[in-house]
């Protein structure tokens, strides 16, 4: 059998789901045959650029312009019109990786985009392959571009982002509501103490995770000079070295700074809150480690629909200024039965095993 996981690198989340659905094929599935795909890289240059390098710019420079494009195209009025031109920009400049998927004819195909789900089910539908089409959403919310003709099977973060789909016309028994696939990595038993020593802090005390994606986007120097002294913290720069160089300079009390990592998992597990931007992978790998999500400066759209299916839920929280977000956490650090609450709501709906539970839909 043949599978081929196929994504859009326009964000990390959506290679990383995919990734995490692959390497549990890897490594237990002995019987497939599997690849991992970027349509990107089989995309018309300009195109590769504007949905790597264009997106980025719109959500940091051009917000209104991003929220005005998000809200034309889940317009319902509007949505035939817009959906059909970018379908046609869509399959014009990815005829490389039309070709590929008719080439290639996999048993199936998993897509964590919502371009590479319609092309593949668009292919699907016109019975140009006969693959079976898995989408795999990786937003709480449900944008319109992911529902396409010729899927097979959705796969989706909760119960409320199943009803979302379901109200927008999609059939109930081709929902799964398996989750958001996360890394392995995510799901190891890892001893407080032990990794508290290694990554220098204390193992005891209340402890604060500042972590907003690879360019350490966000008001994070505001947060660790209002926390600090308070609460344990730890800020993740990633890629922003401006703000990692301004940290430690500062040397705030009871701060950690660190810079670009590969040992998520490891703070995850030696945090109990975690204050970071309200994307869909960011989201399903702090329930999965049972962090209270605190959400900042969120992406108009996808990210804000983030928000208000997790609210369904009880799960969340997006304080109105920095002072209400200093009170919060300080509230959730000196009221233990409140803490154990919201912990009590993540653990309803949290989904671990999603990428073992996408690779089993494979049969």
């Amino acid at each position: 059998m043949k599978v081929i996981i196929c994504y859009a690198s326009a964000g990390a989340g959506h290679f990383k789901a995919a990734e995490a659905v692959y390497n549990y094929l890897k490594n237990y599935r002995k019987d497939i045959q599997v690849e991992l795909v970027d349509i990107l890289d089989k995309a018309t240059p300009f195109f590769k650029f504007s949905y790597t390098k264009g997106y980025f710019f719109l959500i940091t420079r051009l917000t209104s312009l991003w929220q005005f494009a998000f809200w034309v195209t889940n317009f319902a009025p509007l949505r035939k019109l817009s959906r059909g031109f970018a379908s046609y920009l869509n399959k014009g400049n990815c005829a490389k990786f039309i070709s590929y998927l008719i080439g290639e004819n996999p048993d199936y195909i998993v897509s964590t985009h919502f371009l590479t789900s319609e092309i593949a089910g668009y292919l699907k539908h016109e019975k140009k392959i006969s693959s079976k089409v898995v989408t795999v959403i990786t937003d709480f919310g449900v944008h319109p571009f992911w529902i396409s003709p010729g899927i097979d099977l959705y796969v989706v973060a909760s119960l409320a982002t199943k009803d979302e789909l379901c109200r927008k016309g999609v059939k109930r028994g081709i929902i799964k509501d398996f989750g958001i696939p996360v890394s392995h990595k995510l799901l190891k038993v890892l001893d407080r103490k032990s990794i508290s020593e290694k990554v220098g802090i204390e193992p005891d005390k209340f402890t604060v995770l500042l972590m907003t994606g690879s360019f350490g986007l966000g008001p994070l120097e505001s947060i660790a000079r209002l926390l600090s002294g308070e609460v344990q913290v730890m800020v993740v720069c990633a890629r922003n070295n401006r703000l990692y160089k301004k940290l430690k300079r500062l040397n705030l009390k009871g701060v950690k700074v660190f810079g670009f990592i590969d040992n998520s998992e490891e703070l995850m597990a030696v945090s109990d809150v975690i204050v970071t931007k309200p994307g869909g992978l960011s989201i399903a790998e702090a329930l999965v480690r049972e962090l209270i999500p605190v959400f900042i400066s969120p992406v108009p759209g996808q990210e804000i629909g983030n928000i208000l299916a997790l609210k369904k839920h009880s799960v969340g929280i997006r304080p109105k200024s920095l002072r209400e977000l200093k009170e919060l956490i300080l509230s959730l650090r000196d009221n233990p039965a409140q803490f154990r609450s919201m912990k009590e709501n993540i653990r309803k709906i949290k989904k671990p095993f999603a990428a073992c539970d996408v690779a089993h839909a494979i049969r």
